[in-house]
Formats: structure tokens, sequence, C-alpha cells
């Protein structure tokens, strides 16, 4: 078994997460990998950042198939004994123009960005060590689709005793309503990326949470993050940032100090804790 300590970023092989892997790669004392749904687009873009002189390695890793999960679970608790980095960076979103129905974008967008988003967390945070750090890259549309909820909603995503069954039934439920064509006057805004954000942040609120009541001593830290408006495939070329800027605050949150109590169960944004 390895004594290294090991990063892993999903959905690392372009955009943000490879950026992520990038920065890590740099700054880390331990492995960095990268992972990807294609072997073959993986293994390409560890290819690239050797080019480099970074080092990173690969594992295939698709989250919206659970049995790729727990492979790669089972990869990491064999070689590592666990994971002390988590980064959950992989997600979707369909683009402004696209006409599919609004009920479809709501269950693939969800499917992906919130509920594979979960599985994750839930099989991979029993194995993360001591000191470990998890990071879900959510986004400030969640925060603005959280204003744009019903005042019952909005009580329900902002409370602290929220739980996961709870808010996955808000998830499940806004799917629905969204199938359904009746999620407006249900209380819930026209965005499925921004509830799946929404949910996202709400989630790693409820799992710091729970850290704290069930591994009070081992001081992992479990945050949420904006990374900002990025040129990448899914937000387009006018966004404001490089991919490398947008990994600033992931990264740092990936990277705080041993022995750090905060932040924790936070939404941060340009390094800074961000009201929820």
């Amino acid at each position: 078994m390895s004594n290294s300590k090991v990063a892993l970023i999903t959905g690392s092989n372009k955009g943000i997460g490879f950026a992520i892997v990038r920065a890590m790669c740099k700054q880390y004392a331990g492995d960095v990998y990268l992972t990807a749904r294609d072997a073959g687009l993986g293994t390409a873009a560890v290819d690239s950042l050797k080019k480099e002189g970074l080092t990173p390695l690969f594992h295939q890793l698709d989250i919206n198939d659970p049995n790729s999960i727990r492979t790669a679970r089972d990869f990491f608790r064999e070689k590592y004994g666990g994971l002390d980095v988590l980064v959950n960076n992989a997600g979707i979103a369909f683009k402004m123009a696209d006409t599919t129905p609004f009920g479809i974008q709501a269950d693939v967008t969800l499917k992906t960005n919130f509920f594979a988003t979960r599985d994750m967390c839930n099989e991979f945070l029993p194995i993360i060590k001591p000191g470990g750090r998890l990071v879900n890259v959510s986004s400030g549309m969640g925060s603005v689709a959280l204003s744009r909820c019903s005042p019952e909603l909005q009580a329900r995503f902002r409370s602290d005793d929220i739980t996961e069954k709870e808010l996955v039934g808000l998830m499940e439920r806004f799917v629905r309503d969204a199938q359904e064509g009746v999620h407006s006057e249900k209380g819930w805004p026209s965005t499925a990326y921004g509830v799946s954000k929404t949910g996202l942040t709400t989630l790693t609120r409820i799992l710091a949470r729970n850290l704290m009541k069930e591994r009070p001593g081992d001081e992992i830290l479990c945050n949420a993050c904006c990374p900002g408006w990025v040129r990448t495939d899914m937000a387009g070329p006018n966004a404001t940032k490089s991919p490398d800027e947008g990994a600033i605050t992931p990264v740092y949150l990936a990277l705080l100090p041993a022995g750090a109590k905060e932040p924790h169960g936070q939404f941060v944004s340009e390094k800074k804790v961000q009201p929820w």
C-alpha cells in the first residue's frame, strides 16, 4: 500500500477540472488523479500535462455509473488506504438556446449535478482520511436560483435541520414538477442548472454538519464553491475567467492547511465565505 497522500478530481480531462489537476500537481505533496468517463480522453489529458513536466495519474470514473464509482473507491481504499482530497467537479449544463423540453433538462441535469455527485460523496466520504478535504464545485447560479424559489422552499434550503433525505425529496419534487409543467406555480425557478447547484450547496452543508457529529476529531473540512464564470465548453468563449483562474478557489479549499477549523460547511467564492 502506498504511503503517499492522494487527491482525486472528477470530470477533469478538460475545463476547470483539468486546471484543478494542473494546479494540484504543482502545489500538492501527493499523488493527483485526473479522472474522466472516457479513458482515451483522460489519458490524452494526462499526457498533455506530462509535457508540462507534471505527473498526474489517471483513473477511469463515470460518476453517473454506480459501478464505476465503487470500482474507483475500492482502488483508492486498497492502494492508499483511503483518500485525502476529493474535488467533485464533474457537471453538466444545457445551453441557454437548447430547445430540449424543460422537464428533460431538469431530469438530466439533476441526475449528474446532484444525484451522481451525492453518490460520489456517499461512497467516498467513509474512506476520506482524517484531515481530509471534500470540495464540491457548485455555482453562484445556485444562490441566484435559491433567491428565486418560494419563501417556503428558501426556508428549507437554508435551514440548519434539513436532512439529506428531505433534500433528496425536494430535488425529486423539482424534477417531477418540471416534467408536469407546474414547477413555476410550485415555487421553483426556471433553471435546472441553478436548482441542481442549490441542491449541491445544501448537500454540502448537510454533509459538513454530519461530519461534525459523526467524526468530530477527524478535522475533515467539507465546502462548496463557485469557480466563477470560466471560459469552458460549458460556459462558452465570452466568460471572464480562464480555467486556471477558475481553479483558484477549489484548489484553495482542497489545500486548506492541516489543523484548520474553517471554512467548513460553507459556500465560498473568490476564497471568501458567501452568505447562503
